[in-house]
């Protein structure tokens, strides 16, 4: 359940940039002749041509979305270009897309806190850069504003006199008698906007950005106007936000909690929790949470940008759908290997690189049962010390499957070897290693042999 983070300041700049269908523009800075051309990023599987995992613009335009399936995509837009997601150990490999975003992240962590979110999104905590620039260079007295900068789309801004929009955001970035809160976005505009040019010319990469003050704000702008745009969040603007804001398009709403609010208050959008007490909202949903709802409907968040550049987790994963559920220990085994394979080759290179160690190893599986009234029953995590080495993170990891499994059969006997079919099915896995920590003491020229002969726990 979520949890109430103390309370924000309104004088925070943060930014969620959100790379502009990051996938395809990765192919296409690979293969350049397909700029402009309708594309798309397909996982390769021989059912239907595979599974499409990031759309292209120019294919939107002809009603590709993500999903469908590759075949499916080609009757829709019979030119699309569909290029294969890179494959390695039987799976998706998708380190050319990590390795992408690291060279976002670097750029923009140039100019304030960074969290990296995930492969194609980034929080910026822009506050002290925004500060300095109130100080040094205020708007107002600039002579020329960027034209990037110009065409930032801002909450609320009306356009009554019927000026060129440009000339409306030059106006309200350079007013002298905006208030502290309104003159730091709009040194937050203009530093937001030099940035994405800047990543731009470096990698060749688009990507939109929302700019507010406070991460949840920030978040649901960045994607309310893309491609290669940037969307701004006044103070005043916010009640007007999220009083039309689906109930569902609130992060950490989509699920069980927000299908509560739905049914159980009639509440269809964010703004309508204003009609509830914070005493009354933490009676339904506990102290904490009540709470969270009761901020939320207010714009309210102290959730602050972490200032991480590297990934929190490390974790390898594949699903198997329909006719492809592994039915066996054997099978289910072979699997676990590839992606253990895989986990320790990441590891050890957060090691090399960045003197990380991970502590803990995560199973993570989903699975059904062919004939039990229980079969919604969800596959227990199961999780244990890391220890380094391939070969002993393909062992454990089987063996918390084979703990993973017990208990999700209960009483029911299980075969743990051969290949006789067992009236389960894994629909999926992954493994994952997390906790990961800083070991600056371990010199990269013996840290491999160190950690392949020694458990984790022992250092």
């Amino acid at each position: 359940m979520p949890v109430a983070r103390p309370q924000s300041s309104d004088s925070r700049i943060i930014a969620h940039v959100d790379m502009d269908c990051f996938y395809v523009q990765v192919e296409q800075r690979k293969q350049p002749e397909l700029r402009g051309l309708p594309t798309a990023v397909v996982q390769y599987n021989e059912w239907k041509g595979g599974a499409l995992i990031a759309v292209g613009y120019e294919a939107r335009s002809f009603g590709v979305t993500r999903y469908m399936r590759g075949e499916e995509a080609k009757e829709v837009c019979p030119q699309i270009h569909l290029v294969q997601v890179p494959v390695a150990r039987g799976k998706a490999d998708l380190s050319t897309y990590r390795n992408a975003g690291s060279e976002v992240v670097s750029i923009l962590s140039r100019k304030g806190r960074c969290e990296r979110a995930s492969i194609d999104e980034v929080y910026l905590d822009l506050t002290d850069s925004a500060e300095a620039m109130l100080m040094e260079t205020p708007p107002q007295s600039l002579q020329q504003i960027d034209e990037e900068a110009l065409k930032s789309h801002i909450l609320g801004m009306e356009n009554e006199n019927g000026n060129d929009p440009k000339q409306n955001v030059r106006e309200w970035v350079c007013r002298s008698d905006a208030d502290h809160r309104d003159k730091l976005l709009a040194c937050g505009i203009l530093i937001v906007a030099e940035l994405r040019k800047q990543v731009l010319k470096e990698t060749e990469f688009t990507c939109s950005a929302g700019i507010a003050h406070n991460k949840m704000l920030a978040k649901l702008a960045s994607g309310m106007n893309k491609p290669a745009q940037q969307t701004v969040v006044p103070f005043s603007s916010v009640k007007g936000l999220l009083d039309s804001l689906p109930i569902k398009k609130m992060k950490q709403l989509g699920g069980k909690l927000g299908t509560s609010l739905q049914n159980d208050l009639e509440v269809k959008t964010v703004g309508d929790l204003l009609k509830f007490s914070e005493e009354k909202l933490q009676d339904l949903y506990g102290i904490n949470t009540g709470t969270w709802l009761w901020n939320i409907a207010r714009g309210i968040s102290g959730e602050e940008v972490q200032g991480r550049l590297l990934p929190k987790s490390h974790g390898s994963g594949k699903t198997f759908p329909g006719p492809r559920a592994l039915k066996t220990i054997t099978s289910v085994q072979h699997w676990l290997n590839q992606l253990c394979e895989e986990l320790s080759e990441r590891i050890c290179l957060d090691l090399d690189q960045n003197k990380r160690i991970a502590r803990t190893l995560t199973l993570h599986a989903s699975a059904y049962k062919s004939s039990d009234s229980d079969s919604h029953k969800k596959f227990p995590s199961k999780s244990c010390p890391l220890r380094y080495g391939t070969a002993k993170i393909q062992e454990d990891a089987f063996n918390l499957f084979q703990a993973g499994l017990r208990e999700y059969l209960g009483s029911y006997g299980v075969k743990t070897q051969g290949s006789h079919p067992n009236k389960w099915g894994i629909t999926g896995l992954s493994v994952s290693a997390s906790k990961i920590v800083d070991i600056p003491f371990v010199s990269c020229w013996f840290a491999h042999p160190f950690l392949c002969i020694l458990d984790i726990k022992e250092l």
